[in-house]
């Protein structure tokens, strides 16, 4: 194993609010063990990901969740949507009133854009996909009240499944839709102005950051618009050229 596979594998766990990785002792030998054996010992430790995990397991693990106080107030918990199989995945912030009410990601007027974005994008440079050929899900899976900010606590809580979501679709590009995901998936505190329009990487996966679709329905954000556009198409192209 690689030192920067060792890194990527203790990044990960940390993620998953695992803080202490523990070396097995060697089993007690009758005849002492060849120093040219000894030196070739290496540390095991389990894959990145479950090995065979799907979706599927993932949602059944959440669960009628109760792990943070947003269950309280949600009607239903918002796991994701599109191809399992995606190349491209985006991720939100976190449901709205009408991602509650149907238990899908996206579906409100920000939805609608995104939506909008994905396809007119695509089409506009000839790349022959739609919403549903790729993966759409949030850092927190259940509405903040008042669609407030979710709290590091709650990021941090339900992280763990988003960051497992990632592994088992293992797409060939992430786009981080704001500074709640950009900061959920890079850390730090820059806003999305600061790392929109050039490639960041989680894990070993590439990632570009855009403004969120609702950031981009208010009317003075014009400029805005255009660079959202400007960074889709980056990613399409990216993905699928």
């Amino acid at each position: 194993m690689s030192s920067d596979e060792l890194r990527q594998r203790i990044e990960y766990f940390k993620d998953l609010g695992v803080k202490d990785l523990y070396k097995r002792e060697p089993v007690a030998s009758p005849s002492p063990v060849p120093a040219a054996v000894a030196a070739q010992a290496v540390v095991e430790l389990p894959p990145i990901a479950p090995v065979g995990e799907t979706l599927i397991q993932i949602s059944q693990d959440i669960g009628d969740c109760t792990r943070c106080g947003l269950h309280k107030g949600r009607n239903k918990i918002v796991f994701g949507d599109g191809n399992p199989q995606a190349q491209l995945v985006f991720v939100g912030e976190g449901p709205g009133a009408d991602e509650d009410a149907q238990g899908i990601p996206f579906v409100g007027r920000a939805g609608q854009l995104l939506t909008q974005m994905i396809e007119g994008t695509a089409k506009k440079e000839g790349i022959p996909i739609t919403r549903p050929d790729v993966y759409i899900c949030n850092v927190v899976k259940c509405r903040p009240p008042e669609n407030r900010t979710p709290e590091p606590t709650e990021m941090e809580i339900c992280g763990q499944f988003l960051f497992r979501q990632l592994q088992v679709i293992r797409p060939k590009a992430i786009c981080a839709l704001g500074s709640t995901a950009a900061k959920a998936l890079l850390g730090g505190k820059d806003g999305v102005t600061r790392l929109r329009g050039k490639w960041h990487k989680w894990h070993d996966i590439p990632l570009i950051v855009t403004y969120h679709p609702s950031y981009l329905l208010r009317a003075y954000n014009v400029e805005a618009k255009r660079e959202a556009w400007e960074d889709l198409k980056k990613a399409l192209h990216f993905v699928y050229d």
